[in-house]
């Protein structure tokens, strides 16, 4: 496991990436420490998700708001 998530992957990539840490993890058979390092890079791999979808959600509401506002001056 590298310790940092590459900034550069896409949502799809990290979160395909988080499913398959989760499907070892529950698969068993590692070392601790092999699960450590799992458990670790699906943590980073979650947070960079979170961001994904935080900067959707801002974006959507952005352009919610913007639609709003149009709405207004007509």
């Amino acid at each position: 496991m590298t310790g940092t998530v590459d900034e550069a992957l896409s949502y799809e990539q990290a979160r395909d990436e988080l499913i398959e840490v989760v499907r070892r993890l529950e698969a068993g058979g590692t070392t601790l420490e092999e699960s450590l390092a799992l458990w670790e890079r699906g943590e980073e791999l979650a947070k960079l998700c979170r961001r994904w979808l935080e900067g959707a959600r801002a974006r959507l509401d952005a352009a919610l708001a913007e639609e709003t506002g149009d709405e207004d001056t007509e």
